[in-house]
């Protein structure tokens, strides 16, 4: 073989089926067996993380809480806030609209629902040129780019006309497809598995406060509303995009692209970063575009239920989001003021659930089951919003109920984090559930028709079934990983009783190996 054979020579995995191949720039460094009885190699082409893990270090207690305190004060509060900044801007379609956007720009009929359907084509079009440049990019620098261009274009959407309104949040969409899948990198590469999950309760409940701080912006503007030369949705969009443009250059300036270049981290620091993650079996990121990983992803069963699990869960989202402020003024029978107000108690309910039930997980180690009880309480809350006509109290429970539901959202994105090993793969799967998630939000607003007005019943019955199918879909996949742990530990234990051990290599945990690869890999539950 030649050099240049050996350049681009290719990882083969071996099973009952076809070779599978990905590009690989080293050599072999060692063969394994996966779980499954497939042949690995493992190749030089290997996770980041392996450059500051060449010798394993002791750390204390003391010294791990010291750093994961550190840690959470120099991340998450920027992190919180890009949350609280994506979601304002959501919920701010839905506070124009009650504001005169609607008969400004002449939307009759059901015009409005493209609004909110608009957004999502933009963000479903640009998920996987997006999660490429993610990974093939510095994460943080990358991602500021994107949050600086949705700033600019949320300021335009002071636009004169409907048409050009509709391009815009199409626009916005394919800026804001970056946020999410740097956000799960990004836990992934700073917090050990047992810590993701409050961790992303902790950011995705920031919405909740885009959601107060959305309302409150937009209270205070229509309430002098005369006072202005432009209109008050407007200026809305204005400063929101102002806001939005100043932390870009926060996030690039003060979030590192990985531990390995973390500025307020000591060299002992950041080797101790990569030995706190080292039982996540996977470190900080490959910038190699992988394609056995690729094909792995798109043949793992469970991509693909997540994927059903976005769609199905986002559909009532899509439709609250946008017609949430619409619903309190048509079918509640509150004024303009009334909504924007009675709209901010969604953000502490968001926020308050959402961490509590995050907060739960240290003392219920299944995360599975906090989705699974907050999925019934909102199955519970869409019911009481749909059926109970007569109670305007209970209705409104079930309204604001609906805050807690993307718990199960933040469960799947935590699983991605911990459970979907291999930077190709990880990145892959991720903007797939993202795509599911952008059809369900394209399909939500569209349940909303004008002809249904004020009570919107069939929007409403559209959530209560969503949610009823989301409960069997989470119950199968916690049964799924569950059984797949149950025959990994079946498989070693007879290999070990028959004087086949595992193959180990030192800090074989960043050779960048997918999940069902790697033999020692666990999934969370």
């Amino acid at each position: 073989m030649s050099d240049e054979e050996k350049q681009t020579s290719e990882l083969k995995i071996e099973t009952a089926s076809p070779l599978v191949s990905v590009d690989k720039s080293e050599g072999v460094l060692t063969t394994i067996v996966s779980p499954r009885g497939y042949q690995v190699e493992v190749t030089g082409d290997v996770d980041e993380a392996m450059g500051l893990a060449m010798e394993h270090i002791q750390i204390t207690p003391e010294e791990d809480a010291r750093l994961l305190r550190k840690i959470d004060l120099y991340l998450l509060p920027l992190c919180c806030f890009l949350y609280c900044v994506q979601f304002m801007d959501k919920v701010s379609s839905g506070n124009a609209a009650i504001m005169g956007l609607k008969t400004d720009l002449g939307m009759t009929g059901d015009k409005y629902t493209w609004v909110g359907s608009a957004f999502y084509l933009g963000y479903l079009a640009f998920e996987f040129p997006v999660s490429a440049l993610l990974q093939r990019f510095p994460l943080a620098k990358t991602a500021s780019v994107f949050i600086f261009g949705w700033g600019v274009v949320l300021c335009l959407h002071a636009s004169p006309n409907y048409a050009g309104f509709i391009f815009l949040r199409t626009m916005l969409g394919a800026f804001e497809s970056s946020v999410t899948p740097a956000m799960v990198i990004v836990t992934s590469q700073w917090y050990k598995k047992e810590e993701q999950f409050l961790r992303t309760c902790i950011w995705f409940s920031c919405n909740g406060f885009g959601t107060i701080l959305g309302s409150s912006i937009a209270y205070g503007i229509a309430k002098h509303a005369d006072s202005y030369s432009i209109e008050g949705w407007r200026i809305l969009f204005i400063v929101i995009g102002l806001i939005t443009i100043l932390l870009s250059f926060a996030f690039y300036f003060h979030i590192p692209d990985s531990p390995a270049g973390a500025w307020f981290l000591t060299e002992r620091e950041k080797m101790m970063v990569v030995e706190r993650i080292r039982s996540n079996k996977q470190g900080f990121g490959n910038k190699h575009f992988k394609k056995a990983q690729f094909i792995e992803a798109l043949t793992d069963v469970r991509t693909w239920v997540f994927f059903f699990h976005a769609l199905i869960t986002n559909i009532p989202n899509g439709g609250i989001t946008n017609f949430g402020s619409i619903l309190l003024v048509n079918d509640f029978g509150y004024s303009t003021l009334e909504s924007l107000l009675m709209s901010m108690i969604s953000g502490p309910v968001q926020v308050v659930g959402c961490q509590a039930l995050g907060y739960f997980n240290k003392y219920i180690p299944h995360r599975f089951m906090i989705v699974l009880f907050a999925t019934v309480v909102t199955l519970v809350g869409a019911c009481v919003l749909a059926f109970a006509n007569e109670n305007k109290k209970a209705r409104l429970f079930g309204y604001f109920i609906q805050s807690i539901a993307p718990i199960g959202m933040i469960g799947c994105l935590s699983l991605f984090a911990s459970n979907v090993a291999g930077h190709t793969k990880k990145v892959t799967v991720n903007a797939i559930y993202l795509v599911g998630y952008c059809v369900g939000n394209l399909i939500g607003p569209q349940t909303f028709r004008a002809s249904d007005s004020p009570g919107y019943a069939p929007a409403k019955i559209t959530i209560v079934t969503c949610y009823a199918v989301a409960l069997v879909v989470v119950l199968w996949l916690y049964w799924s990983y569950w059984n797949e742990n149950k025959q990994r530990s079946t498989i070693m234990a007879e290999r070990e009783k028959g004087g086949v051990y595992a193959e180990e290599m030192d800090n074989m945990e960043f050779a960048d190996l997918t999940d069902k690869e790697n033999p020692h890999f666990v999934y969370s539950l």
